[in-house]
């Protein structure tokens, strides 16, 4: 069978999600939608960099997209920013019979015990309208930190920690407004960026924790939060701009999920603009890594490079992030109608990309 597919938004994601949904032989371009103007009416193939047409063009026009009935719409525009408009989106195409992957909000891709249950609730009103599912995903909050550490777990005996771990130099990501308006980089170290506001952090990342927690049959009593920032020794400079001596350079996190008064299950995030920044936190295998570790018995550490086309690792993330969406398109629009979790999913894997074609 072949899936008629819509890429939402073709940034640095969605282009990355256009090129693997040509890529699998079982599903078919069909629509592209931007927010840029002056994308639309540009090839869809164009917009992916691919450098070569794929005879489908960009529109702004919902409508227009709807009206070609997709089976799944894969949404990779922005989200950290703009969560109510977001929302608004993903009801839509719900509510229109479109099944949908997407990217963010990432709090839905375990919202339970997370959010208000009215952020939550619509979405799944809009799901059961529709007869569609929704599935947010991606590399973290996603793989690294769902199955990656579930499937690490099926050979311990005793479990005492689950800790999934992202340490990346964040310096290639080139992506402004996420570096320096939502993470504070370049900021001063006495302000406190969107990220770092009470509670985002738990909002952000307590999915991952609470979702882990399910897929373990853990009870938790709390999840607790903290962080620390490091300044820049001296000015340095970054494709997204100028990192100014003293002003914020490196950023480490934590989300923990606590069972019986003790951290059980913790997401970290460890993220430097250079890698010579706070040599004491912990260190990544080559450029960046995904690290999981499982304390107990026996004590198991996984760690998952990865690294783009181009040598960079920043770049093998956004393509991990739009292919985990993109490969579990059969899936999503196989499942019943509702919010999906990965704990719903059966198996995902790239099915029909090994060989070329």
């Amino acid at each position: 069978m072949t899936y008629r597919v819509v890429a939402w938004s073709t940034g640095n994601v969605g282009r990355h999600a256009i090129a693997g949904i040509d890529a699998r032989p079982d599903l078919s371009l069909v629509g592209v939608w931007v927010s840029n103007p002056a994308k639309v009416g540009r090839d869809a193939g164009d917009l992916a960099g691919l450098g070569r047409r794929l005879g489908v063009t960009a529109t702004d026009d919902v409508e227009a997209i709807l009206a070609l009935r997709p089976d799944c719409v894969v949404v990779t525009a922005m989200a950290d920013n703009r969560v109510v408009e977001a929302l608004d989106d993903l009801g839509r195409l719900l509510r229109a019979g479109a099944n949908v992957v997407a990217s963010g909000p990432v709090f839905l891709q375990y919202p339970s015990g997370v959010v208000p249950a009215e952020m939550v609730d619509p979405v799944r009103r809009a799901a059961a309208c529709g007869g569609a599912s929704l599935w947010v995903n991606g590399i973290d909050p996603g793989f690294a930190n769902d199955w990656l550490p579930l499937v690490l777990t099926g050979v311990c005996e005793r479990i005492d920690e689950v800790r999934c771990m992202e340490i990346l130099d964040y310096s290639t990501y080139h992506n402004p407004l996420v570096l320096f308006e939502i993470m504070g980089f370049g900021g001063s170290l006495e302000a406190t960026p969107i990220l770092l506001q009470p509670g985002v952090l738990t909002m952000a990342w307590g999915s991952v924790v609470r979702q882990l927690a399910a897929g373990l049959d853990v009870d938790l009593d709390g999840i607790e939060e903290s962080h620390e920032r490091v300044g820049a020794p001296e000015t340095f400079e970054i494709p997204s701009g100028t990192i100014e001596k003293g002003t914020a350079a490196g950023l480490r996190f934590e989300v923990r999920g606590l069972h019986r008064g003790r951290p059980t299950i913790a997401l970290e995030h460890v993220t430097r603009l250079r890698p010579d920044l706070a040599p004491g936190w912990p260190q990544p295998v080559g450029q960046g890594s995904y690290r999981v570790q499982v304390t107990g018995e026996p004590t198991c550490t996984l760690d998952l490079q990865m690294l783009g086309g181009d040598g960079d690792h920043n770049t093998a993330g956004l393509e991990a992030t739009a292919m985990r969406l993109v490969n579990a398109i059969p899936a999503v629009v196989e499942a019943p109608p509702g919010l999906l979790t990965a704990l719903d999913l059966p198996l995902v894997t790239g099915r029909g990309l090994a060989g070329g074609h």
